[in-house]
């Protein structure tokens, strides 16, 4: 189980680390997170959790030599708010980025087994099935929710026609 590090963020900006009783930089904190802690920030006026926030900074932050997202995504970010993206960084992205990561772990771990076998990639493609199917679990839930979707629809439609035909 990763540790966790709490944190306090003071009106100055400046993060202070409860355990270590020093102030530490966003740089410190991003190092941390790279270590495998967790990591909890509260304000310390409002006692409010700023998590999110801090981390957010962080990562504009370590993107800054490379634009991290398009402009035409932070577009349709600004443009559809809260409503929409919210609930798609909520219930997928993360779960897309865990199943992107696996995948390519996964691929990476059957390389070096081809590599090892001397490039031998005929017998390789001999056993393309036993390799994991790339995304199947994000297709997945997307397929099910699709439908899921598609049903909903579906009885709105019927439910339409029939109050008409009253």
């Amino acid at each position: 189980m990763s540790e966790t590090v709490s944190l306090k963020k003071y009106a100055n900006r400046r993060l202070y680390d409860l355990d270590q009783s020093a102030y530490v930089t966003l740089d410190q904190v991003a190092g941390m997170v790279k270590e495998g802690k967790q990591i909890q920030v509260v304000d310390a006026k409002s006692k409010e959790n700023v998590t999110a926030f801090i981390l957010t900074q962080i990562v504009m932050e370590e993107s800054r030599k490379q634009a991290l997202l398009p402009a035409s995504l932070l577009h349709l970010i600004i443009r559809y708010g809260d409503n929409l993206l919210r609930e798609f960084f909520e219930n997928y992205l993360e779960e897309t980025l865990k199943i992107f990561v696996n995948s390519k772990i996964a691929y990476d771990h059957y390389f070096r087994q081809w590599l090892k076998m001397g490039m031998n990639f005929s017998e390789a493609g001999q056993n393309t099935d036993q390799l994991p199917m790339p995304f199947m679990q994000m297709m997945n839930m997307w397929s099910s929710t699709s439908q899921q979707d598609e049903s909903d629809v579906d009885d709105k439609n019927q439910s339409t026609s029939s109050k008409d035909k009253s």
